[in-house]
């Protein structure tokens, strides 16, 4: 090993050592004790992560990370791949699916005990530990794998989700997901992810929340383009979350669903929206009349080819 190969392995040591520890870290700071599992965070029973394809157990550090990644994402299950071993599956990782770090380590053999081995005709030893650290996905964050690797989630109650709701959102044909922990649109990858209905304290509210994602979703450039390029706190942020907050609000009354709970993250910013143009009000109901119409406008359509996970 040359010394800028050197130098480059011990950053990016300290750069991996650097990155676990602040995880740990923040954990501790929220009162979370990383090694003790928090399981009533998470729908998955208690078990060890381990390698779907090898069935190996992950070890160390790794338990945590993983560990982690469950209890915040709301995996039902311990089973984790690689995205090479995804495709050699003949599956593949679900778009906009954001991976785990895990680290391992290896030994390599000095420059001089290469060379030696070599004038002596043997194997090098290796001697110097060298972490590297790949990324793995759940097998829930994966389509296409066979039944063996892929443990599918737990079905949903029927019960919780009312049926002209179920019918709309398929109808939809929206990338939507049921499970993790939070409720999000992506524009950049146009999916919408929402926990699922026993998550919530009232199953109900459950369609207020996911209405309010897919009036985001209606936004998209290729729908009704409105703008959404505002970051968190900004302006543009809170004209969007308060005209899907109405939207949803609409739909869930054109179907005669009655939510008990108002959102109220963003009253804060809706106030100023509001104080500082009186038409503003008009302009984001407006806004959100058309977002609902969209959504409402597919219930003539087929209910079941829509895609729900």
């Amino acid at each position: 090993m040359d010394n800028r190969t050197a130098r480059q392995g011990s950053r990016e040591r300290r750069n991996i050592y650097a990155e676990i520890t602040e995880g740990i870290l923040s954990e501790l700071e929220a009162g979370r004790v990383p090694w003790v599992r928090p399981w009533a965070n998470s729908s998955a029973p208690v078990g060890m992560p381990f390698n779907a394809v090898s069935g190996r157990r992950y070890s160390g550090i790794n338990v945590l990370s993983l560990w982690s990644a469950i209890a915040e994402r709301g995996f039902a299950g311990h089973g984790f791949v690689t995205f090479r071993q995804a495709r050699e599956l003949g599956g593949s990782v679900r778009r906009g699916e954001c991976g785990t770090d895990i680290v391992y380590t290896r030994k390599i053999a000095t420059r001089d005990e290469r060379l030696s081995a070599v004038h002596e005709g043997r194997e090098a030893r290796p001697a110097i530990p060298f972490l590297r650290h790949f990324t793995v996905f759940s097998t829930e964050q994966c389509e296409g794998l066979p039944p063996h690797v892929a443990v599918p989630p737990r079905p949903v109650d029927p019960e919780l989700i009312l049926p002209a709701a179920d019918a709309l959102i398929r109808a939809t044909k929206a990338d939507f997901r049921i499970g993790g922990t939070s409720a999000f649109y992506s524009p950049l990858h146009d999916y919408v992810q929402v926990p699922r209905p026993e998550a919530f304290f009232e199953p109900v509210n459950w369609h207020r929340t996911a209405f309010h994602e897919l009036a985001h979703w209606s936004g998209h450039s290729s729908r009704l383009a409105r703008d959404q390029s505002g970051s968190f706190g900004s302006p543009e942020y809170g004209r969007e979350e308060l005209v899907a907050e109405m939207a949803g609000a609409f739909v869930c009354a054109a179907l005669g669903i009655r939510p008990t709970v108002r959102h109220s993250d963003y009253i804060g910013s809706w106030l100023a929206i509001l104080r500082q143009d009186n038409r503003a009000i008009l302009r984001t109901a407006s806004a959100a009349s058309r977002a609902a119409d969209h959504m409402l406008a597919f219930q003539s359509g087929d209910a079941a080819t829509g895609e729900i996970s």
